[in-house]
């Protein structure tokens, strides 16, 4: 497993990957758009414009906020020109979500709600516009 490490500089870099000892780490998910960020942008260190590379920038706080120094995000930290990473990539992903110390999700279609001072609740709703919405309607359980 290949993490993305938040430096003391106030950077992130990506790591050679774990193998049995691994750190705690966040992991997040979300439905990208445009403009990944991809492993060879990380590499080659490029791509730091894309709108992608923006999202890890905020994902990076989020971890650093709860002060965890790793992130897990799939478009980087998977070499997918590696056909045995990849395979071994798909068939770790679940454990990796499970063993996560914390887990963000980014819902693009989803606008924030504000919650009065003092409401604790945790309830949200989504309107059928949204893309999460229609997801989930089709899961049945």
């Amino acid at each position: 497993m290949r993490l993305l490490h938040y430096n003391s500089d106030g950077n992130f870099s990506l790591t050679e990957p774990f193998n049995k000892v691994i750190p705690e780490y966040a992991i997040l998910s979300q439905r990208w758009e445009t403009e990944k960020a991809k492993f060879g942008d990380l590499q080659k260190e490029i791509g730091t414009k894309k709108a992608g590379y923006k999202k890890l920038r905020f994902y990076k706080e989020q971890a650093r906020g709860v002060g965890l120094k790793y992130f897990w995000v799939d478009t980087c930290c998977i070499d997918k020109s590696s056909s045995t990473e990849l395979a071994e990539a798909l068939n770790s992903m679940y454990r990796w979500c499970r063993d996560a110390a914390r887990c963000y999700v980014y819902l693009l279609d989803v606008s924030a709600l504000k919650q009065k001072a003092g409401d604790t609740s945790t309830e949200h709703t989504y309107t059928s516009k949204t893309q999460c919405y229609s997801r989930m309607l089709d899961c049945k359980m």
